[in-house]
């Protein structure tokens, strides 16, 4: 470390883990007078032409005065990154400060020459491009704003890796040599290539862990049974394509193989590449196998061992050194304590976790933090016949287990351009980082369906990641904002999954209903205006109803232009057999084949066939095997068109776009129905998405003038909760005009008051326990004249108590309208969020507000108002007058602007605002400041730190 007393401080916080572009990671930090023999290494393994590149000149080897210079930093004007794997050097980076003149020089210069240099074997993998993220975002905390740097023009990699981070920069071409100068403060084409990159490194880094060639079970006994022998043994039951090894340093030293599998007593001894290793040994002898596996090159853990943070403070630290000793040989690692990772794809076909049979495979990708919640997971899907759809399985399946390392993020990454993927289901016991979980989940959101159960957890043992202080309703409204299809059960977090597997989105909420039973159909049409939906009257077929007459009801139904989505009800008739069973479910797939386009569902009751019969392959028919056994059909159709394609040969590739319509069928109207009701709202979003709103500039914003007043203010203190004369002039600057209300401790003090601001007034108690509580009677209105006012203040101290105790004000009354309420916070995890309700107990009690992420667009603001349960009353409910809701959008998006543009604004409150007819008043207002929280999301790529 610096010792020396010119040096600050060493700056820990400067260290960092990132995936880099293989998916592997390195360890990034800075250069100390420590590292000079790791420096002289890491120089002697670099080419002579990549040498040649750094310094302009043959520079064979370094001199001492070059390793003293490059390893002695003052971590101000001069500074050094390293970033490492194994602990050593695979490539440096280096800032010096410059002045004008393009010397050494100290601030307030604020430019700075940049310089790399990466080892030959690891070009290409990202590396420079990690450096230049963090190295800028370490000059930009010193203060300096623009990097030069100068290259040769034959170092095309190197030029590369400037042009493409996206930052506004100059070229110039002078006596040879190629000098880049950039501005260093993020733009949003920079934003857009970190983010690009973030994407493609943390998808490759789950691929690895999903998509090995080979797998070494580490911990396997001889005998079946135990966690180890287990997974070996479901690993090779699955027909595991790759190379598979078991590994036990209790083997004997002549054990060759394991039940046909070759059997070694360490990693080390396998002859061959490894990557990936699934870990079941006691915790205690967990580090010695990750060494072993570092030292073998495994790319990536999965830890099935548990005794780690579930177990308490020694558990948790060893997670954390778990996390810390296989990131160093670039691992990464799900679990520990994890259920196991599956894979169903053909060219794969893993099942390296407990579960003793693979999933059907499918469209379906599957993440639980819980063993529990995957195994109840799996199970659903598995006894519906792999998604009530033949193909609508599982593609692939992560149980993270403690969530140390590999996290939902992650690996919704690398489902958002999977394509064995169409659906995303995941339970989520916790959000660690919900600001990166909401902006990953917008993207993939408007790619393909993303159904979360969330539970009301904290944050997994061991993590040190920032909590939020949202509300889990709050989360939970922000998710939607996303476009995340939030369900609350895992039993609708399946219903959802398989509807959005396999059938097309709907157009819109109207819904047809048709089949054999009027009740059933009455408790759907029921169900379909629970969830707000618009149901058509039931077409009842009558019991007598045969699979034609299902068949063309259905056609009609689909193309009708009335109707978005059909829901068919079915319930059997006594004596039914499998076989009518089949030939409903063949005679429902041919006639949505025939008009694609609209979602089918059924609702069956008790119809022990039919849900199996809707899971099997198009082109399923009455087998006659079935004919032939005297089995007895419900009055069957001599009719039946064929279906519209040709059965795709068994094992044969099918591409998505030809798949056969395959129907989900559901036990209840009102799962089907709440399955529909979610398709319905993700596709609006997804409609909604695809022309983003605006976030609207108004010319009569002061944003300098409201910096420098916040920045006069904070002065004062860390926290600080605004005056009324300061919050109605700090909000004034974003036009934003607050009624004045005069503090009146005596009935003289109010009068003057109402003759200043003229009448009619209103007096109000603004103490803490009565303030916003008309119910309580603490406010008088309407006071016409001074007699009114002083018999109002009397009943006001005699109900109540003392002025000093009530605080009154007087206040000049506003138009009658709605009282609502604005709230702007920003949360140290989630971001900047603004809040929208009607005022009162009555909203309060039932929770009823809605909630958008900042910066507000126009189109937010929009639904915003409309979001809450008693929107009508903004909107001329029983008979009343519309009120002014442009004026209140307008409202909404500035305050948005307020709390965008200065994050030092940390609270926002305004309530009352009375939305009149025409316009709106702010009876209220109040404002907190504060340093406000780090964004994690502006700075460079970085691991969860442990």
């Amino acid at each position: 470390m610096q010792t020396s007393s010119d040096r600050h401080e060493y700056p820990a916080h400067w260290e960092a883990d990132v995936v880099l572009r293989d998916g592997g990671t390195a360890r990034i930090r800075p250069i100390t007078v420590d590292d000079a023999e790791r420096l002289v290494s890491f120089y002697e393994q670099v080419s002579d032409e990549s040498k040649y590149y750094r310094f302009f000149a043959p520079y064979p080897r370094l001199s001492a005065k070059d390793v003293h210079r490059f390893t002695h930093h003052d971590f101000v004007d001069r500074v050094g990154l390293a970033a490492t794997v194994g602990g050593e050097f695979i490539a440096t980076v280096r800032y010096d400060r410059i002045g004008a003149d393009g010397m050494p020089a100290s601030a307030p210069a604020d430019e700075a020459e940049v310089a790399f240099l990466v080892q030959d074997a690891h070009q290409g993998r990202g590396v420079a491009s990690a450096l230049l993220e963090h190295i800028a975002a370490v000059a930009r905390e010193r203060d300096i704003r623009r990097f030069a740097a100068e290259v040769l023009p034959a170092n095309t990699k190197m030029i590369k890796v400037f042009t493409d981070a996206g930052y506004t920069q100059q070229r110039h071409f002078e006596d040879g040599v190629v000098r880049l100068e950039f501005d260093l403060e993020p733009t949003d084409r920079s934003l857009a290539v970190q983010r690009a990159r973030e994407q493609r490194a943390e998808a490759r880094s789950v691929r690895r862990l999903l998509v090995p060639g080979s797998v070494a079970v580490v911990g396997t006994g001889r005998t079946a049974g135990g966690v180890g022998r287990s997974v070996l043994d479901n690993i090779r039951d699955a027909g595991f394509t790759g190379s598979l090894y078991a590994v036990n340093k209790a083997f004997p030293d002549d054990l060759k193989e394991l039940d046909g599998i070759p059997a070694h007593r360490s990693v080390r001894d396998i002859d061959g590449h490894v990557d990936l290793a699934v870990v079941a040994v006691p915790a205690e002898q967990v580090p010695e196998v990750v060494t072993e596996c570092g030292e073998h090159g495994v790319q990536g853990l999965v830890v099935v061992s548990a005794g780690y943070a579930e177990s308490g403070p020694e558990g948790r630290e060893r997670q954390r050194e778990l996390v810390r000793h296989a990131r160093t040989y670039g691992m990464r690692i799900i679990g520990p304590n994890a259920f196991g990772v599956i894979n169903t794809s053909a060219e794969v076909r893993l099942n390296a976790s407990l579960a003793p049979e693979m999933p059907r495979p499918g469209r379906i990708g599957l993440f639980a933090q819980s063993g529990a919640i995957g195994i109840a997971l799996l199970s659903r899907l598995h006894r519906r016949g792999g998604g009530v759809t033949g193909v609508t399985g599982v593609s692939t399946f992560v149980s993270s287990g403690n969530r140390a390392d590999v996290s939902g993020n992650d690996v919704i990454q690398y489902w958002y351009d999977d394509p064995d993927t169409d659906v995303v289901l995941m339970y989520l016991e916790s959000i660690g980082n919900p600001r990166k979980f909401t902006r990953l989940a917008r993207r993939t959101a408007a790619a393909k369906p993303l159904v979360v159960v969330q539970g009301a957890g904290s944050a997994p043992q061991g993590h040190a990641v920032r909590a939020t202080r949202l509300p889990h309703a709050t989360v939970s409204a922000l998710l939607r904002q996303a476009g995340v299809i939030r369900v609350d059960t895992i039993t609708e977090l399946v219903d959802a999954g398989l509807l959005l597997a396999r059938q097309p989105l709907p157009k819109g909420p109207r819904v047809a209903i048709l089949g054999n039973s009027e009740s059933l159909g009455l408790l759907t049409y029921d169900a379909c205006l629970s969830e707000g939906l618009r149901p058509q009257q039931p077409l009842d077929l009558t019991t007598g109803a045969t699979a034609g007459d299902f068949h063309a009801a259905l056609l009609r139904a689909l193309g009708d232009d009335s109707c978005d989505a059909v829901v068919v009800t079915a319930i059997p008739a006594i004596g039914e057999a499998s076989v009518a069973d089949a030939e409903l479910a063949e005679a429902l797939r041919s006639a949505a084949e025939q008009v694609p386009g609209k979602p089918v569902l059924v609702v069956h009751v008790e119809l022990g066939g039919l849900a199996e019969a809707l899971s099997a392959a198009a082109g399923t028919a009455p087998q006659a095997e079935a004919k032939a056994s005297g089995a007895r059909r419900l009055r069957p159709s001599q009719q039946l068109p064929p279906p519209s394609s040709a059965p795709t040969p068994p094992g044969a590739p099918r591409p998505p776009d030809t798949e056969p319509r395959l129907i989900p069928a559901y036990p209840a109207a009102e799962r089907a129905v709440r399955a529909l009701g979610e398709a319905v709202k993700y596709a609006q979003w997804r409609r909604e998405a695809a022309e983003p709103g605006k976030v609207p500039e108004y010319e009569d914003i002061d944003e300098k003038g409201a910096a420098a007043q916040i920045d006069g203010m904070l002065t004062r203190g860390q926290g600080l909760t605004l005056g009324t004369e300061e919050t109605c002039e700090l909000l004034g600057r974003y036009g934003i005009a607050v009624r004045r209300a005069v503090p009146s401790f005596t009935a003289d003090d109010a009068a003057r008051a109402a003759g200043t601001l003229g009448y009619p007034v209103a007096l109000k108690a603004t103490a803490p326990h009565l303030r916003h509580r008309a119910d309580l009677g603490g406010v008088r209105l309407d006071l016409a004249d001074e007699e009114q006012l002083r018999r109002a203040y009397a009943e006001l101290t005699e109900l109540f108590g003392k002025p000093e105790e009530l605080r009154p004000v007087v206040q000049g009354m506003a138009p009658r309208g709605v009282d609502t309420v604005i709230r702007a916070v920003i949360d140290p995890a989630a971001g900047a969020v603004v809040s929208f309700g009607l005022a009162g107990a009555a909203s309060q009690l039932l929770g009823d507000m809605a909630h958008r992420l900042v910066p507000v667009t126009d189109r937010d603001a929009t639904s915003l108002i409309r979001s809450i349960r008693t929107a009508p009353l903004l909107f001329g409910w029983r008979g009343s007058t519309p009120v002014d809701t442009p004026a209140l959008e307008e409202l909404l998006l500035r305050v948005s602007r307020l709390v965008d543009d200065h994050p030092e604004v940390v609270a926002v409150t305004l309530e009352p605002v009375v939305v009149a007819p025409r316009g709106l008043s702010v009876l209220g207002a109040s404002v907190r400041l504060a340093p406000p929280p780090a964004r994690d999301d502006l700075g460079p790529r970085t691991l969860p730190v442990y």
